[in-house]
């Protein structure tokens, strides 16, 4: 996963550290407690409700470690984790992995088959030619169609019941940072429901996922980021059992002779997307937010919201480049706009 953060979506939540149950007896009181660690190469948030201090901070403990664990399998940065092992032994030989791990991957294929490849855990050798968290260059023509077949997915191959990964040419590797993080907040959601915890939320910078309510009986509001204006929220949106990503091409970028070069690169030309600024997808796991985010703003807003409408239970947010607000079906009630810059499309 990458060391970058993604600071797409910023977690407004106001909470107090003890607070009535709304609708509930007087005497019953609830504990919310917030911790931050690092993991993933980003800033992990979690916030819990539970009915004691002890119990709520065994349950933030517990979501802190499947985070860890996690990173453990899924981290590119980790020389002997197991995505680094699938890569290592790219042209050569399968991999066998963990459950975790192989579901991953393998959520992955599915949702570049529903993006129409538009979403690519392979595509990291084309991502390394542009540099762009680094030193920024133009890769030539000849270079990238160079790199075509090693971001090709066909060549990512999976196997249920050996629980292997084969990568079939020698120089591809996968990567899951566009997906990984969500799918460590719904297991990081599970553990802490294990633990006790009765709410709470699971921040891994912009990949977020909430369940439960507030004391006082509130869904937690997430605050979506403006993607032309550092600091300013777009949007707010409330959340209840549901997980939020945002995708945008203002975290890693540069700019030459006028034109934005950023990091989130069609699989089909291998330069930059165009047609977005931001997506921002709502989902019940964060496994499908992470995922769909990316592909859907490769895709472009038009074809991105249609294939957003045909899925049950996955609303979108969507900036296209002319600074447009478009919004899902299911959404219309839902989103606060917080920002007089954009036209809201109807």
């Amino acid at each position: 996963m990458s060391l970058k953060p993604t600071l797409a979506i910023l977690a407004c939540l106001s909470v107090a550290v003890l607070s009535c149950v709304k609708g509930g007896s007087p005497s019953t009181s609830l504990v919310t407690v917030k911790r931050a660690q690092m993991h993933m190469g980003t800033l992990v948030s979690i916030t819990a409700v539970g009915r004691t201090e002890v119990e709520t901070n065994a349950a933030i403990a517990a979501g802190f470690q499947e985070v860890k664990r996690l990173e453990q399998l899924l981290s590119t940065w980790i020389p002997n984790s197991e995505l680094s092992r699938v890569n290592t032994a790219a042209g050569r030989s399968a991999v066998q992995v963990s459950p975790e791990t192989l579901a991953v991957v393998r959520k992955s294929l599915e949702i570049a088959e529903m993006t129409e490849g538009a979403f690519n855990v392979a595509i990291g050798p084309a991502v390394d030619a542009w540099n762009i968290s680094a030193e920024p260059r133009l890769p030539t023509t000849e270079e990238l169609a160079a790199l075509k077949p090693l971001v090709d997915l066909q060549y990512v191959h999976t196997d249920l019941w050996e629980r292997t990964i084969h990568l079939e040419k020698q120089g591809m590797r996968i990567d899951v940072g566009g997906i990984g993080k969500g799918y460590a907040a719904d297991q990081s959601v599970v553990v802490m429901k294990e633990a006790g915890a009765l709410a709470g939320v699971v921040a891994l910078s912009g990949d977020i996922k909430t369940f439960g309510l507030l004391p006082d009986g509130a869904s937690f509001s997430v605050g979506i980021r403006h993607p032309r204006k550092e600091g300013a929220i777009l949007a707010e949106i409330k959340l209840q059992d549901e997980a939020i990503s945002t995708a945008g091409d203002y975290e890693r970028f540069f700019e030459k002779d006028g034109v934005r070069y950023h990091h989130i690169l069609d699989p089909r030309t291998l330069q930059p997307a165009r047609g977005c600024q931001s997506v921002s997808v709502i989902a019940k796991e964060g496994i499908w937010a992470d995922g769909l985010d990316t592909g859907i703003f490769v895709l472009g807003p038009e074809r991105g919201m249609e294939l957003v409408e045909q899925l049950e239970g996955v609303e979108a947010i969507i900036v296209d480049d002319a600074g447009r607000l478009l919004l899902s079906s299911g959404l219309r009630d839902r989103v606060v706009l917080t920002s007089d810059n954009l036209s809201w499309e109807q």
